[in-house]
């Protein structure tokens, strides 16, 4: 019999688990049963084609519908063409010098075709597709399962196929023996939960569709109290940890800020800034994520916050996660804040406080000045990348630290925040994302922080007109993208192109795709093709900071016509003129990366234009994306999508870890009632056994589906 931590090569044969091991990172009972099927089929029933990616390892239940054979032109030798089909859309494969594949291959067979999807002449295809045909007078064990009613089709690599994987289940399956189900008993009967045992087996082989949805029901359970047992962990000693309280002021600097705003807040930002206000005046640390669209106003939220704190005699901190964002930001308050932000200058308010950038590239005397002032606590306010928390930073008395898009810092770094507090007290902590998140993410991976939305836009945002532009599929398209950001230029507006890489390091894509488009090939294509005749400039993130700062001035003062840029603009930059942008390989960024860079134009009193640039072929789901992202500006909308489209795993820090994803069943969107039920459970759980010592299962489980690395993640996130 086998245990779930037991080893595969015993089971297995070294050669299969090598191979398991190598292509899937699979080496244990554990892992190869908790490596479930993709997806499942039934008998009869074909693979929608649609949808197929270039480049994936994709796997289709399909039927031969033509086979031919060729001579090479270029070498001697034959190409065995294959058409297969769904019965919709149809999809080729090559055999190169295979031509004895003719006597299996024949028209009208089913069977599964794996392969990595490539594309000849604008068309997807396999190249020398693995396959298993369906044979009705088969007797071999090893197809058993794909000749039973319901076939499991498994994420698969090369070398190990879905029936591969299938048959290596089923032999672990045949000799498992689950010791203890980790699961209490009481838990199971109260939500009508499978035992482990019975749930491993459904999930992989199931007997019926009934079956197969109470497996999946257990095991998403697994999964869900697993992440909420952490919270409820961290909930509880958090509870005892203390912060300085910092109350409202009256008559204070946040109190002359607000009477010199020339404009009205949104309710949004005014009821927000009183929960932050009243989480500051508590001797608790506050905890708040604060999630609005881009330009919604968080900034000024924000500011009024780091008043309040300020006006308590301590300091608050803003961290940006680059330091062109760090200087945008630290001008920004500065001019808001007018005198109020020009301690030791002529002509400071009265009660005025200091605003002090830091950051690692500073030069050696500039650095001094700014650490120094930070040390006395001259400096009411301090704005900086990840610098601000490298131990040799020493803040007088740190109240306040404002995290702004938590999600592009390291981890280690966002929990440094933690001691920078005076004595034993942490600072309150304020998180700031453009990336609006779904309830039900927020949930799960903010369990112990408190959420709030700006929903509303602040009057004077101009509309963003979206466009996909299919390249592949309409070429002439493309000299019409630079004439019109050769129109916006003519009105006297500015434009963005945005690249995925700089150009001056190695491509990180290991596909057959081209690598992406870069930074310093595309500008000088421009400048001396489409876009001749504009002042262009260049902007990436290893430029020398003074470069950097000089290309942003010289853009926010209309000195540039064009900012050819990588994702450095993608958050915080604020340059109203910019009425246009075009983003190369647009197919190469996530919906909220997309969403973020759209952001950066129509900030004006001119609509905004934005053309996503993509090879992309149409019925691929990366055109499905981008045809989501041109439907819709609402972020909100969108970050539901983008959560569909990844793997739910990566919030985790599945991405950021490098680990297997800790989420391989649980939808943080669909499957909303099992998040509250768990995180009511483990919250009962935790209140009465802490370190989970009654609940030695539990505490297993916890280690199984999230690790210690990921732990450690969600802990200090």
């Amino acid at each position: 019999m086998a245990g779930l931590r037991d080893k595969l090569p015993l089971l297995l044969g070294a050669k299969t688990a090598k191979a398991l091991a190598t292509s899937l990172d699979i080496e244990t009972v554990s892992d190869l049963l908790r490596h479930y099927p993709r997806r499942y089929a039934e008998r009869g029933e074909l693979t929608d084609i649609a949808g197929l990616e270039l480049g994936e390892h994709a796997t289709v239940l399909a039927r031969v519908e033509k086979v031919s054979k060729r001579r090479m032109k270029s070498r001697n030798g034959t190409i065995l063409d294959m058409v297969i089909t769904d019965g919709k859309r149809r999809l080729t494969c090559a055999f190169f010098n295979q031509a004895w594949r003719e006597k299996d291959l024949v028209p009208g067979k089913h069977g599964l075709f794996a392969g990595k999807v490539s594309a000849f002449r604008d068309t997807l295809q396999l190249t020398n597709p693995e396959y298993e045909l369906f044979e009705a007078d088969r007797a071999d064990e090893a197809m058993d399962d794909f000749l039973a009613a319901i076939i499991p089709v498994y994420p698969a690599a090369q070398g190990m196929p879905t029936w591969s994987i299938a048959k290596c289940v089923r032999q672990v399956l045949d000799v498992l023996e689950v010791d203890e189900d980790p699961m209490p008993a009481e838990l199971r009967r109260l939500h009508k939960l499978s035992d482990l045992d019975t749930a491993l087996h459904g999930i992989h082989r199931p007997a019926n569709w009934a079956h197969l949805e109470a497996s999946k029901k257990r095991l998403k359970w697994d999964e869900a109290m697993a992440v909420q047992l952490i919270f409820a962990q961290r909930r509880h000693s958090a509870i005892s940890r203390p912060a300085k309280a910092n109350p409202h002021v009256s008559g204070g600097l946040m109190d002359a800020f607000d009477k010199r705003l020339p404009f009205d807040l949104t309710a949004g930002q005014r009821g927000i800034g009183d929960e932050i206000a009243a989480d500051l005046a508590t001797e608790h640390p506050m905890n708040r994520l604060l999630q609005g669209e881009v330009g919604s106003g968080k900034t000024i939220v924000a500011l009024r916050a780091m008043l309040q704190v300020v006006d308590n005699g301590r300091q608050a901190a803003m961290l940006a996660p680059t330091e062109v964002l760090a200087a945008q930001h630290a001008r920004s308050l500065r001019e808001m804040l007018g005198d109020l932000g020009q301690a030791g200058e002529l002509g400071a308010a009265e009660n005025a406080t200091k605003v002090t950038l830091l950051t690692g590239s500073m030069g050696a005397k500039e650095r001094k000045k700014s650490l120094l002032e930070i040390v006395s606590g001259e400096a009411g306010i301090v704005v900086g990348t990840h610098a601000l928390i490298q131990d040799h930073v020493e803040f007088a008395d740190l109240g306040l630290a404002v995290v702004d898009e938590q999600h592009r810092f390291g981890v280690e770094q966002r929990d440094a925040l933690r001691t920078r507090g005076a004595g034993d007290t942490s600072p309150h902590v304020l998180v700031m994302t453009a990336t609006p998140i779904p309830r039900t993410v927020a949930m799960t991976v903010y369990g112990d922080l408190e959420v709030s939305a700006l929903r509303e836009m602040p009057v004077g945002r101009s509309p963003i007109s979206t466009t996909v532009v299919p390249v592949a599929e309409k070429p002439a398209w493309f000299d019409r993208i630079w004439q019109r950001v050769r129109e916006e230029v003519g009105k006297g507006h500015q434009g963005y192109v945005v690249c995925p890489r700089i150009g001056d390091e190695p491509p990180s894509d290991k596909s057959d795709k081209r690598p992406p488009l870069a930074v310093l090939d595309v500008a000088p294509d421009l400048e001396h093709g489409a876009l001749q005749g504009l002042k262009i400039g260049v902007l990436h993130g290893r430029m020398p900071p003074d470069d950097k700062d000089a290309v942003m001035r010289a853009f926010s003062a209309g000195n540039l016509d064009v900012l050819v840029a990588t994702t450095v603009i993608e958050v915080g930059v604020n340059v109203p003129n910019a009425t246009a942008m075009v983003i190369m390989d647009a197919d190469r960024f996530g919906v909220s990366q997309l969403h973020q860079l759209r952001g950066r134009v129509g900030r004006g009193s001119v609509p905004g234009l934005c053309l996503l640039v993509t090879e992309a072929l149409d019925g691929t789901a990366t055109r499905e994306r981008l045809a989501a992202v041109e439907s819709t500006t609402d972020g909100f909308e969108l970050s539901r999508l983008d959560l569909e489209l990844r793997r739910e795993g990566d919030i985790l820090g599945a991405a950021q870890s490098g680990k297997r994803s800790g989420l391989k069943l649980l939808s943080l969107l669909r499957d909303e009632d099992v998040i509250a039920a768990s995180r009511a459970s483990a919250q009962e759980i935790v209140e009465k056994d802490p370190d989970l010592k009654k609940y030695h299962g539990l505490a297993q489980m916890v280690a199984d589906v999230v690790d210690v690395e990921r732990a450690e993640y969600l802990e200090k996130t």
